[in-house]
């Protein structure tokens, strides 16, 4: 069972008894001067200044925009009129109160119909537990320590996915080019030197690019599916994103050119980016290609479709022919004739068939240490909000509580400390003005 505040020194209150969100001011982006102050938008900074609005280290909070986002700014800072900031604390650790306000669900008040926005009122009336001013300097240590290892966990998983994809390269490069299965080749008696290299027009039975669909074919009673560069994702189809069909009969008659398989490899000439490659699947008997996608239907006696697609994924095939591409600005194109003429290797059928089993296998074990990477990472940023939830029920610095009663006691509890607050911001708040009767 958690303490009640009361039980532990702390106080129990309101958000608005303890801070000031004060107003930001518009510093329109072609007025920003680029000097050493940084500018805070609500969702962090957004340029930065040779002039400073707020003197000292401070927290800003999204006002609109991505409203009741915390960040903190250990130096001067100018924030922008979407947000609001926080820097007189009454000698109150201002982590702390980072910590404090970026645990508060500020994020879940938007009352506006519009513009999302914070208001001022509903973040005043969040309920607060306060603690007594040396334990909130414990707290914001113990915060600082504990979120600073959180943090270096999670940068070391997030750049686990970059190793990844690195060692997916690594294998690719080593299965086109024979060494994933040198060994197998010495078990077998088979000599590197059998492998050839053709082109790709030797080694396939069509190579294709789809068709430029005329007067809008897409029907919504079609049931041939055609293909964009979009439907290709992580180097295989994905028809669920914005699926597109077409009728039997012009996937017959003015598409027919352009009709692709199962098993059939497919790769983007239009780009960039260029060389995402996919292999056709059986979720349709027959598909359609637009003319930003090349087909290659591999000869059964010479390549397996696997085989092709990782020799395409390895990439070597795009950068061979990148010196010789053409196109508009911002556009790159791949001929056909470029994809029929492409060197492909050719090791045995045997050979092929091992080599996509190493690369499945492989591939496999990277997809299974990612899938874990991202449930720890699920995990790391729940942990930060326990954590945060136990700073503020009291539960990181218990012990200390035991050890130092007479900090969180007397002139230093947590009801004297409120009491300071409220009698500091009473003498700073401004006089009332009174009007004057008018005489007679």
């Amino acid at each position: 069972m958690c303490s009640k505040p009361g039980s532990m020194g702390w106080v129990e209150t309101n958000l608005g008894s303890i801070i000031e969100l004060n107003y930001g001011k518009s510093l329109p982006a072609k007025t920003r001067d680029g000097g050493e102050f940084p500018v805070y938008g609500s969702n962090g900074v957004v340029g930065s200044h040779s002039e400073a609005l707020v003197t000292e280290p401070g927290i800003i909070v999204g006002r609109k925009g991505s409203y009741g986002e915390v960040q903190f700014s250990d130096k001067p800072f100018y924030p922008i009129d979407t947000t609001y900031f926080v820097n007189q604390l009454y000698e109150q650790p201002v982590r702390y109160w980072f910590y404090q306000l970026a645990f508060l669900p500020l994020n879940q008040l938007n009352r506006s119909t519009a513009i999302p926005g914070l208001n001022r009122d509903d973040a005043y009336a969040q309920e607060i537990a306060l603690p007594p001013l040396a334990e909130q300097k414990v707290i914001a240590d113990k915060l600082d320590t504990l979120l600073a290892q959180v943090e270096n966990t999670k940068a070391r998983l997030e750049r686990i996915p970059q190793i990844l994809k690195r060692f997916r390269q690594t294998v690719l490069a080593a299965a086109v080019s024979g060494q994933l299965t040198e060994e197998w080749r010495k078990q077998h008696g088979v000599e590197h030197g059998s492998w050839g290299v053709q082109a790709a027009l030797d080694l396939c039975k069509k190579i294709q690019s789809g068709s430029t669909p005329k007067n809008n074919p897409f029907d919504q009673n079609g049931t041939i599916p055609f293909l964009k560069v979009y439907n290709i994702v992580n180097q295989e189809i994905d028809f669920e994103y914005r699926p597109q069909f077409i009728t039997e009969e012009v996937h017959n008659t003015k598409l027919k050119r352009s009709i692709g398989y199962p098993g059939d490899v497919l790769m983007n000439i239009v780009g960039p980016p260029l060389g995402k490659v996919a292999i056709l699947p059986d979720s349709y008997t027959e598909w359609n290609l637009n003319q930003a996608i090349t087909l290659f239907r591999p000869d059964p006696k010479e390549l397996l479709p696997n085989f092709l697609y990782y020799v395409l994924c390895e990439g070597s095939m795009v950068r061979d022919v990148t010196h010789d591409l053409k196109g508009i600005v911002g556009q790159v194109n791949i001929s056909l004739t470029q994809c029929r003429e492409a060197k492909i290797p050719r090791p045995s059928l045997p050979e092929q068939t091992e080599i996509v089993r190493r690369v499945e296998q492989l591939f496999a074990y990277a997809d299974r240490i990612e899938q874990q990477v991202n449930q720890a990472l699920v995990r790391v940023k729940n942990l930060t909000q326990s954590i945060l939830a136990k700073a503020f029920r009291g539960e990181l610095t218990e012990q200390w509580r035991k050890d130092n009663p007479e900090l969180i006691s007397g002139e230093n509890s947590a009801e004297a400390l409120l009491e300071r607050i409220k009698a500091e911001r009473a003498a700073k708040a401004p006089a009332k003005r009174t009007r004057k009767k008018a005489t007679a």
